[in-house]
């Protein structure tokens, strides 16, 4: 099983929004996705302008389908304005779960 962990920053303001996109990507990782195991976001609750992905896929193939798709390739295109800095991604093999 492969895992990719996001944490996304978006200036204030953009929060609402943010939330938005990023259930939509999720939505569709669930609609039309088999390889995508999980898609879970998060809002922090301290800081609301931090957004949490995780994401569980099946296998490389997996992984690269979505990472490639239309979706995810849309969601840059109109999330790069709202960001606060970069992403921090961490691409992982999954060793455990519950």
């Amino acid at each position: 099983m492969l895992a990719i962990t996001a944490v996304i920053r978006v200036r204030k303001g953009c929060e609402r929004d943010m939330h938005d996109q990023l259930v939509a990507v999720a939505e569709n990782a669930r609609r039309n996705e088999p390889g995508t195991i999980s898609y879970f976001v998060s809002q922090d609750l301290a800081d609301p302008a931090v957004f949490t992905t995780y994401e569980r896929y099946a296998d490389q193939a997996a992984m690269d389908a979505h990472n490639n798709s239309e979706t995810v390739a849309g969601f840059f295109a109109v999330a790069k304005p709202m960001l606060d800095g970069a992403p921090v991604v961490v691409s992982a093999r999954e060793v455990f779960a519950k």
